[in-house]
Protein backbone atom coordinates (compact mmCIF):
# COMPACT_ATOMS: atom_id res chain seq x y z
CA UNK A 1 0.00 0.00 0.00
CA UNK A 2 1.07 3.31 -1.43
CA UNK A 3 2.16 5.98 2.11
CA UNK A 4 0.72 9.30 2.27
CA UNK A 5 3.46 11.83 2.58
CA UNK A 6 2.51 14.37 4.98
CA UNK A 7 4.42 18.00 5.84
CA UNK A 8 4.43 19.10 9.57
CA UNK A 9 4.74 23.00 9.49
CA UNK A 10 6.19 24.60 12.37
CA UNK A 11 7.43 21.15 13.89
CA UNK A 12 9.78 22.14 16.64
CA UNK A 13 7.02 23.26 19.38
CA UNK A 14 5.44 20.77 21.74
CA UNK A 15 2.12 19.81 19.75
CA UNK A 16 5.31 19.36 16.44
CA UNK A 17 7.05 16.78 18.64
CA UNK A 18 3.97 14.81 19.40
CA UNK A 19 2.91 14.87 15.72
CA UNK A 20 6.72 13.51 14.84
CA UNK A 21 6.08 10.43 17.58
CA UNK A 22 2.63 9.87 16.52
CA UNK A 23 3.61 9.99 12.42
CA UNK A 24 7.10 7.76 12.97
CA UNK A 25 4.87 4.77 14.14
CA UNK A 26 2.43 5.40 11.45
CA UNK A 27 2.09 2.60 9.09
CA UNK A 28 0.02 4.19 6.25
CA UNK A 29 1.92 7.43 6.21
CA UNK A 30 5.65 8.68 5.86
CA UNK A 31 7.30 12.63 7.21
CA UNK A 32 7.87 14.24 3.93
CA UNK A 33 8.81 17.60 5.53
CA UNK A 34 9.05 19.50 8.84
CA UNK A 35 9.59 23.24 8.96
CA UNK A 36 11.19 25.65 11.17
CA UNK A 37 12.23 29.02 11.01
CA UNK A 38 14.37 29.37 13.59
CA UNK A 39 15.70 25.96 13.09
CA UNK A 40 16.38 25.13 9.48
CA UNK A 41 19.02 23.13 8.37
CA UNK A 42 19.81 21.82 11.85
CA UNK A 43 18.63 17.85 12.47
CA UNK A 44 15.39 16.79 14.43
CA UNK A 45 17.89 15.68 17.46
CA UNK A 46 18.89 19.20 17.83
CA UNK A 47 15.42 20.38 19.47
CA UNK A 48 14.11 16.81 19.97
CA UNK A 49 17.24 14.78 21.65
CA UNK A 50 14.46 11.79 21.53
CA UNK A 51 14.81 11.53 17.95
CA UNK A 52 18.56 10.99 18.24
CA UNK A 53 19.77 9.28 14.83
CA UNK A 54 15.95 9.84 13.01
CA UNK A 55 17.76 10.97 9.39
CA UNK A 56 15.24 14.00 9.42
CA UNK A 57 16.36 17.82 8.94
CA UNK A 58 13.81 20.83 9.30
CA UNK A 59 13.84 22.96 6.32
CA UNK A 60 12.45 26.66 6.28
CA UNK A 61 8.30 26.46 5.54
CA UNK A 62 9.38 28.41 1.90
CA UNK A 63 11.33 25.64 0.49
CA UNK A 64 8.76 22.44 1.78
CA UNK A 65 6.17 24.88 -0.15
CA UNK A 66 8.13 25.08 -3.06
CA UNK A 67 8.80 21.44 -3.47
CA UNK A 68 4.84 20.48 -2.30
CA UNK A 69 5.59 16.67 -2.82
CA UNK A 70 3.13 15.98 0.04
CA UNK A 71 -0.07 14.76 -0.17
CA UNK A 72 -1.57 16.19 3.47
CA UNK A 73 -0.04 19.42 5.38
CA UNK A 74 -0.42 19.34 8.65
CA UNK A 75 -0.15 23.38 10.50
CA UNK A 76 1.27 23.40 13.97
CA UNK A 77 1.52 27.18 13.51
CA UNK A 78 -0.13 30.00 15.50
CA UNK A 79 -3.46 31.54 14.63
CA UNK A 80 -3.41 34.10 11.79
CA UNK A 81 -0.08 32.06 10.50
CA UNK A 82 -1.58 29.32 9.24
CA UNK A 83 -3.69 31.03 7.36
CA UNK A 84 -1.30 32.58 5.08
CA UNK A 85 0.14 28.82 4.20
CA UNK A 86 -3.14 27.35 4.01
CA UNK A 87 -4.27 28.95 1.04
CA UNK A 88 -1.68 28.23 -1.38
CA UNK A 89 -0.70 24.45 0.17
CA UNK A 90 -5.31 24.05 -1.14
CA UNK A 91 -4.04 25.51 -4.35
CA UNK A 92 -1.82 22.61 -4.67
CA UNK A 93 -4.29 19.97 -4.02
CA UNK A 94 -2.87 19.12 -1.26
CA UNK A 95 -5.56 18.62 2.28
CA UNK A 96 -5.02 20.74 5.24
CA UNK A 97 -5.17 19.75 8.81
CA UNK A 98 -5.08 23.18 10.94
CA UNK A 99 -4.25 22.63 14.71
CA UNK A 100 -4.23 26.50 15.20
CA UNK A 101 -7.89 28.42 15.71
CA UNK A 102 -7.96 30.23 11.98
CA UNK A 103 -10.94 28.01 10.88
CA UNK A 104 -12.86 26.76 13.71
CA UNK A 105 -15.04 29.69 14.00
CA UNK A 106 -18.10 29.98 11.91
CA UNK A 107 -18.44 33.70 12.80
CA UNK A 108 -15.97 36.12 11.60
CA UNK A 109 -17.38 38.78 14.16
CA UNK A 110 -16.21 36.16 16.71
CA UNK A 111 -12.76 35.41 15.54
CA UNK A 112 -12.27 39.68 15.37
CA UNK A 113 -13.66 40.16 18.84
CA UNK A 114 -11.48 36.80 20.04
CA UNK A 115 -8.49 37.39 18.37
CA UNK A 116 -8.26 41.09 17.50
CA UNK A 117 -8.07 40.80 14.33
CA UNK A 118 -10.34 40.92 11.05
CA UNK A 119 -10.29 36.95 9.95
CA UNK A 120 -7.53 36.20 7.13
CA UNK A 121 -9.70 34.39 4.82
CA UNK A 122 -13.66 34.21 5.80
CA UNK A 123 -14.21 32.36 2.31
CA UNK A 124 -12.70 29.50 3.49
CA UNK A 125 -14.45 29.57 6.72
CA UNK A 126 -17.82 27.27 4.78
CA UNK A 127 -15.38 24.88 3.38
CA UNK A 128 -13.64 24.36 6.22
CA UNK A 129 -15.09 20.94 8.57
CA UNK A 130 -14.86 21.20 12.48
CA UNK A 131 -11.99 18.26 13.27
CA UNK A 132 -13.96 16.59 16.08
CA UNK A 133 -13.69 13.33 14.44
CA UNK A 134 -16.55 11.77 17.02
CA UNK A 135 -19.12 14.15 15.61
CA UNK A 136 -18.16 15.08 12.18
CA UNK A 137 -16.94 11.89 10.99
CA UNK A 138 -18.98 11.87 7.58
CA UNK A 139 -18.04 15.35 6.88
CA UNK A 140 -14.27 14.86 7.39
CA UNK A 141 -14.75 12.23 5.08
CA UNK A 142 -14.37 14.37 1.96
CA UNK A 143 -12.88 17.63 3.72
CA UNK A 144 -9.92 19.47 2.37
CA UNK A 145 -9.45 21.98 4.89
CA UNK A 146 -9.62 20.30 8.33
CA UNK A 147 -10.00 23.31 11.43
CA UNK A 148 -8.66 20.52 14.07
CA UNK A 149 -10.54 21.09 17.25
CA UNK A 150 -8.95 22.60 20.24
CA UNK A 151 -8.11 21.17 23.88
CA UNK A 152 -10.08 22.76 26.19
CA UNK A 153 -12.99 22.47 23.39
CA UNK A 154 -12.69 19.02 23.31
CA UNK A 155 -12.81 18.47 26.32
CA UNK A 156 -15.98 20.11 26.83
CA UNK A 157 -17.80 19.46 23.46
CA UNK A 158 -17.23 15.58 23.72
CA UNK A 159 -19.16 15.13 27.15
CA UNK A 160 -21.44 17.61 26.73
CA UNK A 161 -22.78 17.28 22.96
CA UNK A 162 -25.27 13.86 23.23
CA UNK A 163 -26.79 15.42 26.21
CA UNK A 164 -27.77 18.50 24.65
CA UNK A 165 -28.87 17.05 21.59
CA UNK A 166 -31.23 14.20 23.40
CA UNK A 167 -32.23 17.47 25.45
CA UNK A 168 -31.27 16.00 28.79
CA UNK A 169 -29.38 19.35 29.95
CA UNK A 170 -30.37 23.00 29.13
CA UNK A 171 -28.47 25.07 26.78
CA UNK A 172 -28.41 27.75 29.53
CA UNK A 173 -26.40 28.01 32.23
CA UNK A 174 -23.65 25.72 31.79
CA UNK A 175 -20.49 26.05 33.48
CA UNK A 176 -16.91 24.61 32.46
CA UNK A 177 -13.99 24.80 34.64
CA UNK A 178 -10.95 23.25 33.42
CA UNK A 179 -7.46 22.46 34.33
CA UNK A 180 -4.62 22.47 31.77
CA UNK A 181 -0.89 21.20 31.79
CA UNK A 182 1.84 23.71 30.79
CA UNK A 183 2.84 22.21 27.80
CA UNK A 184 -1.10 23.96 26.62
CA UNK A 185 0.91 27.56 26.35
CA UNK A 186 2.98 26.17 23.88
CA UNK A 187 6.91 25.66 24.01
CA UNK A 188 8.50 29.24 25.17
CA UNK A 189 10.40 30.27 27.87
CA UNK A 190 7.83 32.72 29.63
CA UNK A 191 7.92 33.59 33.56
CA UNK A 192 4.96 31.76 34.47
CA UNK A 193 5.31 29.20 33.11
CA UNK A 194 8.92 28.44 34.04
CA UNK A 195 9.40 25.20 36.79
CA UNK A 196 9.43 27.31 39.92
CA UNK A 197 6.20 29.72 39.51
CA UNK A 198 4.19 26.24 37.89
CA UNK A 199 4.95 23.48 40.61
CA UNK A 200 3.31 23.45 43.49
CA UNK A 201 0.67 25.84 42.05
CA UNK A 202 -2.75 25.85 40.67
CA UNK A 203 -5.01 28.85 39.30
CA UNK A 204 -7.22 30.05 37.52
CA UNK A 205 -6.52 32.42 34.17
CA UNK A 206 -8.54 34.23 31.72
CA UNK A 207 -12.10 33.54 33.83
CA UNK A 208 -13.72 35.97 31.03
CA UNK A 209 -13.10 36.23 27.49
CA UNK A 210 -10.85 33.71 27.09
CA UNK A 211 -10.19 32.54 22.92
CA UNK A 212 -11.54 28.97 23.24
CA UNK A 213 -14.87 30.29 24.46
CA UNK A 214 -16.43 31.06 21.25
CA UNK A 215 -15.57 27.79 19.94
CA UNK A 216 -17.27 25.93 22.92
CA UNK A 217 -19.71 28.04 22.88
CA UNK A 218 -20.67 27.32 18.75
CA UNK A 219 -20.44 23.77 18.68
CA UNK A 220 -22.77 23.36 22.32
CA UNK A 221 -25.20 25.62 20.31
CA UNK A 222 -24.92 23.41 16.87
CA UNK A 223 -24.97 20.16 19.36
CA UNK A 224 -28.48 22.08 21.29
CA UNK A 225 -29.99 23.02 17.82
CA UNK A 226 -30.47 26.71 19.08
CA UNK A 227 -29.11 30.03 17.86
CA UNK A 228 -26.95 30.69 20.43
CA UNK A 229 -25.04 29.35 23.74
CA UNK A 230 -23.53 31.30 26.76
CA UNK A 231 -21.57 29.49 29.23
CA UNK A 232 -18.94 30.29 31.64
CA UNK A 233 -15.66 28.92 30.94
CA UNK A 234 -13.17 29.43 33.61
CA UNK A 235 -9.50 27.34 32.55
CA UNK A 236 -7.16 26.65 35.48
CA UNK A 237 -3.27 26.32 34.93
CA UNK A 238 -2.29 23.33 36.72
CA UNK A 239 1.41 21.80 37.64
CA UNK A 240 1.44 19.14 34.92
CA UNK A 241 3.61 18.78 32.01
CA UNK A 242 0.28 17.59 29.80
CA UNK A 243 -2.88 16.77 30.51
CA UNK A 244 -6.56 18.39 30.65
CA UNK A 245 -9.26 18.18 33.22
CA UNK A 246 -12.67 19.29 32.64
CA UNK A 247 -15.49 19.52 35.03
CA UNK A 248 -19.02 20.75 33.25
CA UNK A 249 -21.99 21.65 35.31
CA UNK A 250 -25.30 21.63 33.29
CA UNK A 251 -28.85 22.02 34.56
CA UNK A 252 -30.93 18.64 34.05
CA UNK A 253 -34.48 19.11 32.36
CA UNK A 254 -37.38 17.99 33.61
CA UNK A 255 -37.30 13.73 33.46
CA UNK A 256 -33.83 13.61 32.96
CA UNK A 257 -32.07 10.74 35.61
CA UNK A 258 -28.37 9.00 35.84
CA UNK A 259 -29.35 6.45 34.06
CA UNK A 260 -30.47 8.41 30.91
CA UNK A 261 -27.50 10.51 30.71
CA UNK A 262 -25.29 7.15 30.79
CA UNK A 263 -27.49 5.56 28.29
CA UNK A 264 -26.64 9.09 26.14
CA UNK A 265 -23.47 9.24 26.58
CA UNK A 266 -22.96 4.89 25.63
CA UNK A 267 -25.72 5.92 22.48
CA UNK A 268 -23.40 8.33 21.20
CA UNK A 269 -19.71 6.95 21.96
CA UNK A 270 -20.25 3.42 22.82
CA UNK A 271 -18.58 2.04 19.57
CA UNK A 272 -15.90 5.21 19.85
CA UNK A 273 -12.04 3.75 19.70
CA UNK A 274 -11.00 7.15 21.47
CA UNK A 275 -14.16 8.04 23.87
CA UNK A 276 -14.25 6.23 26.89
CA UNK A 277 -17.47 6.33 29.39
CA UNK A 278 -16.35 5.53 32.58
CA UNK A 279 -19.23 3.67 34.91
CA UNK A 280 -21.94 6.09 36.59
CA UNK A 281 -20.66 8.06 39.58
CA UNK A 282 -16.56 7.92 38.93
CA UNK A 283 -14.59 10.75 37.90
CA UNK A 284 -12.28 11.20 35.03
CA UNK A 285 -8.41 10.92 35.64
CA UNK A 286 -5.47 12.66 33.26
CA UNK A 287 -3.11 9.83 34.44
CA UNK A 288 -5.24 7.13 32.34
CA UNK A 289 -4.90 9.38 29.06
CA UNK A 290 -1.99 10.50 29.44
CA UNK A 291 -0.09 10.43 25.64
CA UNK A 292 -3.30 8.33 24.14
CA UNK A 293 -5.82 10.06 21.86
CA UNK A 294 -8.51 8.93 24.62
CA UNK A 295 -11.13 10.81 26.13
CA UNK A 296 -12.39 9.78 29.06
CA UNK A 297 -15.53 10.85 30.64
CA UNK A 298 -17.01 10.66 33.90
CA UNK A 299 -21.20 11.24 34.78
CA UNK A 300 -22.97 11.96 38.30
CA UNK A 301 -26.45 13.79 38.60
CA UNK A 302 -27.29 15.78 41.78
CA UNK A 303 -30.73 15.69 43.03
CA UNK A 304 -30.53 17.96 45.30
CA UNK A 305 -29.46 20.85 43.06
CA UNK A 306 -31.17 19.29 39.81
CA UNK A 307 -27.50 19.69 37.87
CA UNK A 308 -25.74 16.66 35.64
CA UNK A 309 -22.29 17.00 36.90
CA UNK A 310 -19.53 15.59 34.20
CA UNK A 311 -15.82 15.28 34.19
CA UNK A 312 -13.98 14.73 31.07
CA UNK A 313 -9.85 14.21 30.76
CA UNK A 314 -7.71 14.44 27.51
CA UNK A 315 -3.89 14.61 27.18
CA UNK A 316 -3.72 18.15 25.33
CA UNK A 317 -1.07 17.87 22.61
CA UNK A 318 -2.99 14.17 21.47
CA UNK A 319 -6.31 13.99 21.70
CA UNK A 320 -6.53 17.76 22.15
CA UNK A 321 -3.99 18.30 19.18
CA UNK A 322 -1.49 16.12 17.51
CA UNK A 323 -3.50 12.98 17.78
CA UNK A 324 -6.68 15.07 17.24
CA UNK A 325 -5.10 15.61 13.43
CA UNK A 326 -3.77 12.64 12.90
CA UNK A 327 -7.22 10.83 13.60
CA UNK A 328 -8.96 13.35 11.14
CA UNK A 329 -6.21 12.80 8.50
CA UNK A 330 -6.95 9.11 8.90
CA UNK A 331 -10.76 9.64 8.21
CA UNK A 332 -9.68 11.66 4.98
CA UNK A 333 -7.47 9.30 3.44
CA UNK A 334 -9.77 6.06 4.41
CA UNK A 335 -6.77 4.80 6.67
CA UNK A 336 -7.25 2.67 9.70
CA UNK A 337 -8.61 5.71 11.98
CA UNK A 338 -6.40 4.32 14.67
CA UNK A 339 -3.00 4.08 12.61
CA UNK A 340 -0.51 5.71 14.21
CA UNK A 341 -2.19 6.38 17.83
CA UNK A 342 -3.06 2.80 19.31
Amino acid sequence: MKKIRVAVFGASGYAGEELLRLLLRHDGAEIAAITSRKNAGEPVSTVFPRFTGLPLSFISPDEAMSRGDFDAAILALPHGLATEFAIPLLKKGVKVFDISADFRLKSTAKYQEYYKTPHPAPELLKEAVYGQPELYREQLKTANLVACAGCYPTSSILPTAPLLRDKLVSPEGIVVASCSGCTGAGRKVDLPYIFPECNESIKAYAPVGHRHLPEIEQEMAFAAGVPEVKINFIPHLAPLNRGINSTILLNAMPGCTLEKVGASLEKAYGKEQFVRILPAKRCADTKYVFMTNCCEIGYFFDEHTGKVILTSCIDNLTKGAAGQAIQCMNIRFQLDEAAGLR
